[in-house]
C-alpha cells in the first residue's frame, strides 16, 4: 500500500514540506498558528502502529515543529494532540493559543468557523516555517 495524504486533511491544509518522517501541513485557520505533522507511511493511524524508533522520529518531528512554530508566532500556550476521530490517519496537530484567540480556552474544533489566511500572509508563514524547520 502506498502512502496518501487523507483528501480532507489536504483540502483544509497547505503544505510547508517533507520532514524525514512527516509531511508538515499548515492549518488554513489564521485563528490559530497551527501545523499538522502526517507520517508518510500507509495504513497507520494510531502512534503505537509505529515502531519505537519512528515513534521516536515522530516526537523529534514534534518538537521541531512547536520550536518552529514558537519562532515565528507568538502565542501563550501550546497544544499537541493526535485524535484521529474524525480523519484516522495518523496526524499529530501542534497549535500554538492565545488567551485572545476565538475559542480560548476551549478546545479550537467546531466553536469557530475558520479564518483563511491571505494568500501573502500564508505564504510568508510557510516560508518562515521552511526556513525555522530547515526544509
Amino acid at each position: 500500500m502506498e502512502w496518501s495524504l487523507h483528501p480532507q486533511l489536504a483540502s483544509l491544509t497547505t503544505v510547508v514540506g517533507d520532514l524525514p518522517l512527516s509531511r508538515v501541513l499548515l492549518e488554513n485557520d489564521s485563528n490559530y498558528p497551527w501545523l499538522i505533522l502526517v507520517p508518510r507511511m500507509a495504513g497507520v493511524s494510531e502512534i503505537t502502529d509505529l515502531d519505537p524508533n519512528e515513534q521516536v522520529q515522530l516526537l523529534g518531528e514534534i518538537d521541531a515543529a512547536a520550536r518552529a512554530l514558537k519562532s515565528v508566532a507568538e502565542f501563550e500556550k501550546l497544544n499537541i494532540a493526535a485524535l484521529g476521530n474524525v480523519v484516522a490517519q495518523l496526524h499529530v496537530h501542534v497549535i500554538g493559543r492565545r488567551h485572545s484567540d476565538a475559542t480560548w480556552p476551549k478546545p479550537v474544533w467546531g466553536l469557530a468557523p475558520p479564518v483563511p489566511y491571505l494568500p501573502a500572509v500564508r505564504d510568508g508563514l510557510i516560508g518562515a516555517l521552511r526556513r525555522a524547520l530547515k526544509i
